[in-house]
């Protein structure tokens, strides 16, 4: 392709994108295809001569987007949000067309410097504890995902506790994610050393039961080495006590992650950082830009208290990579933060939207979705049919229908079905529980308003099941 075509069809594909984000609303959310059907429309073989940009980018019409749930959509309330913004979009367009490697230091000094310098301004951005900072013993680095982050930080661990693995416990709660189950199995932990540390009424972790956990383990012989907890939960959003939970971890020398996966975007907001409070005590944290900071995936910022923990038991030196700037040991070579080699320039469209909203900007999102969630909530607690599962901190209302699971899933998978909205259930009491998950950023009352309303019409018409 000659640079007049790229341009060409650079422009083109901006189009394209411009015209899909301004009338996603009117796209089902999630997909209506049957299992196949995408398939189906793709030849059986790759074509041997190069086709037209034309006709692949009309392909992508009649064939990508008809496959697609559109989590995009301002009526999308699943999971959690994933949200882009057109600045994200285009610092993401630029890494691509650099093209650079940013394992080391001396592969792309300003893809490192960037990240480095990004990663403490949402430090301050946030008032996370000093330590995470660059300029102290720890420091910050962008992962792809949240699961990464908590399996980087389970390694480091295993590395730091210096015992027989096969005697090494980690502990969470019943609510975590499940990229805590993952990491233990890849990071060699066996099943039967990770506790699920049961939780409370608004299904945040017990410390005593915690505190318990821990005693009769040692008691047994084996030794604690790790102990994840969470700022906002997927199922119910809930806040792990990180007080209580970090001071457990300092007594017996257990390193203390916290992930705020979705949920620590919030902090942004002065009158949200309650949710941090205990973040101190922890020796890594994470939180993911990339649902609720209008940053596209992938982009999450995994922080550590001492960053030559980490470097330790991550790093290994190649002849083919040793270099005069890493042997001065005056710069951060990102390799050793993470589990792969190669990483891509991802700081570029992170530095893009901060630049972009400012710190204002972003604030006025997460206000708003918070706004919105608990008018949600309201709407709720004032309808005699339904009750809330438990109050909601933020942007993520956990309610059912009084008259069971069957009705409960019946709204479900009928809301889904017909396409004006989407969300998902989860279960909290082993009851079917529905998850109004609010965070795209073109969201709006009237959004959340039909959302409510196809919920009750499908309640009424559903009643007697």
């Amino acid at each position: 392709m000659s640079p007049e075509e790229f341009r060409h069809w650079g422009y083109k594909t901006i189009d394209w994108i411009a015209d899909y984000l301004e009338n996603v609303e009117k796209l089902p959310v999630l997909s209506q295809v049957e299992p196949g059907d995408t398939r189906a429309k793709l030849p059986n073989t790759a074509p041997v001569q190069g086709e037209s940009f034309a006709d692949i980018l009309k392909d992508i019409d009649e064939i990508i987007v008809p496959g697609l749930t559109n989590w995009q959509s301002p009526n999308f309330f699943a999971f959690f949000p994933s949200g882009i913004s057109a600045p994200s979009i285009l610092g993401e367009l630029l890494s691509a067309g650099m093209g650079v490697q940013g394992m080391l230091w001396a592969t792309s000094p300003a893809c490192t410097e960037l990240e480095t310098h990004v990663l403490d301004w949402l430090v301050d951005m946030l008032k996370l504890p000093l330590h995470f900072k660059s300029t102290q013993t720890g420091g910050g680095v962008i992962q792809d995902s949240a699961s990464s982050a908590t399996l980087v930080a389970l390694v480091a661990a295993r590395e730091q506790a210096k015992a027989d693995i096969s005697k090494l416990v980690a502990y969470t709660s019943t609510q975590a994610h499940s990229s805590v189950e993952k990491g233990a199995k890849i990071a060699g932990i066996s099943k039967e050393n990770l506790r699920y540390i049961e939780v409370d009424a608004d299904y945040a972790m017990n410390p005593e039961a915690l505190q318990q956990c821990i005693e009769k383990d040692l008691q047994a012989g084996l030794t604690p080495f790790y102990l994840a907890a969470t700022v906002g939960t997927t199922s119910s959003n809930a806040i792990d006590p990180l007080p209580q939970l970090g001071a457990i971890a300092q007594k017996y020398n257990i390193w203390f992650h916290v992930d705020g996966a979705m949920s620590g975007t919030a902090a942004l907001c002065p009158e949200f950082r309650w949710i941090h409070q205990g973040l101190e005590l922890a020796d890594s944290y994470c939180f993911n830009p990339h649902k609720w900071m209008m940053t596209n995936f992938d982009c999450t910022c995994f922080y550590v208290r001492d960053r030559a923990k980490l470097i330790q038991s991550l790093s290994i030196m190649p002849e083919y990579l040793k270099n005069q700037a890493s042997e001065s040991g005056a710069v951060i070579d990102y390799r050793d933060w993470q589990i792969p080699l190669g990483r891509r320039f991802r700081s570029l469209k992170l530095w893009f939207v901060i630049r972009h909203y400012g710190i204002e900007g972003l604030q006025h999102y997460v206000r708003k979705h918070i706004a919105l969630a608990q008018e949600f909530a309201e709407w709720v607690k004032s309808d005699s049919r339904f009750e809330l599962a438990v109050n909601p901190p933020l942007n993520l209302v956990c309610f059912r229908h009084k008259g069971g699971d069957k009705i409960n899933q019946a709204i479900v998978n009928n809301l889904n079905s017909s396409g004006k909205s989407y969300l998902i259930s989860t279960k909290l009491e082993q009851k079917v529980t529905l998850r109004m998950s609010i965070g795209q950023a073109t969201t709006e009352m009237l959004n959340v308003k039909q959302a409510w309303e196809l919920i009750c019409q499908i309640a009424d018409a559903s009643e007697g099941i």
